[in-house]
């Protein structure tokens, strides 16, 4: 009986001291969690907000009868979603398809966005569709992006396009002297739009080291039928139709259908038109941020 009671003092002895370390551990734990809200000089830290979606990125298609444009356009903001993910990607359609622009803009949460054009000139719809339809938008802080072209992504995608029907990525002379390309385009009644489509085709001439004549399915001359004539003029027979639009429709395939030799899928879904994209969108937010620190540099 004796001998037991010192183990018994010792056994509550003991459970004490742990209840006392565990304590002690809670104390210092919390007085550790309140000190990181404090800074050395005593003042409260603020603490750290979570990080704000991005703007939202639009991309504004034409819209189109043929089906296989509307998959198409899927297929490449499925793209640019793996390019950029967490990057909120939403469709508008100027016309012809759901959703519509103006749907799209009114079913935006407040805030801010981009509108990238998926076309590849300037013309009536990049300079009074477009703003229109973003007129409607008030609740949104929106700026219109420029469209796609021209631009060397456009070339490269146009490059392996014409590669994949056919075209020698490495002709001899002989070839070289005996070929052309014809960069047939939709057609705007727009000045702005050729300029814009002659550009283009000149970037394609350097890459590809022939000559390559601008040609229109509507609105603009000359045809596709007149330009492949007219290179035939220059000996250059062997002749290929590069598809200058984003997706299948009537009139890449009546372009198409004019070509004595190979003619080129149209852009499509292509990695190199996602990142375009994502390059107009990253330009328009930087030039939106650039523009109030250079309204300060005026005033001052």
């Amino acid at each position: 009986m004796t001998a037991s009671k010192p183990q018994r003092d010792e056994l509550t002895g003991t459970a004490h001291l742990d209840s006392t370390a565990q304590l002690m551990t809670r104390i210092t734990s919390q007085l550790g969690t309140q000190l990181s809200h404090v800074r050395p000089d005593g003042s409260r830290r603020t603490p750290p907000q979570a990080p704000s979606a991005p703007p939202a990125l639009v991309v504004v298609a034409h819209g189109s009868r043929d089906p296989r444009a509307l998959a198409t356009v899927h297929a490449l903001l499925d793209k640019v979603r793996e390019e950029r993910p967490g990057l909120p990607v939403h469709l508008g359609h100027i016309e012809l398809n759901e959703p519509l622009l103006t749907d799209t803009l009114a079913g935006l949460a407040p805030g801010r966005a981009v509108l990238a054009p998926l076309l590849l000139s300037r013309g009536y719809h990049v300079k009074q569709d477009i703003p229109a339809a973003l007129a409607t938008a008030p609740h949104l802080s929106a700026r219109v992006a420029p469209p796609l072209g021209p631009h060397p992504l456009l070339v490269e995608t146009l490059y392996a396009r014409l590669v994949e029907a056919g075209w020698d990525p490495r002709p001899d002379a002989r070839t070289r002297r005996t070929s052309g390309v014809v960069l047939a385009a939709a057609g705007s009644r727009d000045p702005d739009s050729a300029v814009d489509t002659a550009r283009t085709a000149a970037l394609l001439a350097e890459r590809l080291g022939v000559p390559v004549v601008p040609a229109y399915a509507s609105a603009a001359a000359p045809t596709v039928p007149a330009a492949l004539r007219a290179l035939a003029v220059r000996g250059r027979h062997r002749a290929a139709v590069a598809a200058y639009f984003t997706a299948p429709g009537r009139f890449a395939t009546q372009c198409a259908q004019a070509a004595p030799w190979i003619a080129a899928a149209p852009l499509g879904a292509h990695t190199a038109m996602a990142r375009l994209l994502l390059h107009r969108y990253d330009g328009t937010l930087a030039s939106t941020a650039a523009a109030p620190a250079q309204r300060q540099l005026t005033s001052a």
